[in-house]
């Protein structure tokens, strides 16, 4: 029956994707970036408020249909006292938790302005800038496979008549491994 509802929809539904309907949906805010980022805590936060007052919703539904039946009230009116002041004591203990989490900050979404760190330093900043500067001077070489032989500084040998291949560098140890029952 499942099988046959999926089918049902897929053949009766509507087929018109666009760009705008093709793009993942992310609560509200522009997808960047790859599915495998960091994902934000405040969706977290945001889901267990949400979680809280949906059980508070499952405890006030079944308290108002009994504060409002006019029979039981009119049984014994302390009930609907009872009833009246134990739904304020558990909105009361469910509204300090908000106020908790939202006076924690919690609750805002906008995100925190970064603190710079500062450092005490006999040190100028303008020897800091002289070394930033310097330092963007140098060009990253591009990645290659493969390997390239710089000539060398000296005068003294000539790179078109001499030719020398690349040494190739050996290991520095060699790892050894004892055989099991070998041991002294």
């Amino acid at each position: 029956m499942v099988g046959i509802t999926f089918f049902a929809a897929r053949m009766l539904s509507p087929n018109n994707p666009n760009p705008e309907k093709l793009t993942s949906y992310e609560c509200g805010e522009d997808p960047t970036g790859g599915a495998w980022m960091p994902f934000n805590t405040r969706f977290y936060v945001i889901a267990l408020i949400f979680l809280l007052f949906d059980v508070e919703m499952i405890f006030v539904i079944p308290w108002a249909t009994v504060f409002g039946n006019k029979d039981i009230i009119s049984f014994d009116g302390r009930w609907g006292w009872l009833s009246l002041a134990e739904m304020f004591i558990f909105l009361g203990i469910l509204i300090l938790g908000l106020a908790y989490v939202w006076r924690k900050g919690d609750l805002n979404w906008i995100k925190p302005s970064p603190v710079i760190p500062t450092v005490d330093s006999r040190i100028p900043a303008s020897l800091y800038d002289e070394i930033n500067i310097q330092q963007s001077k140098f060009a990253v070489k591009e990645f290659t496979l493969e390997r390239t032989i710089e000539p060398a500084a000296s005068a003294a040998t000539d790179t078109s008549t001499t030719t020398t291949a690349p040494s190739i560098r050996k290991p520095m140890f060699k790892p050894t491994f004892k055989k099991p029952g070998n041991e002294s």
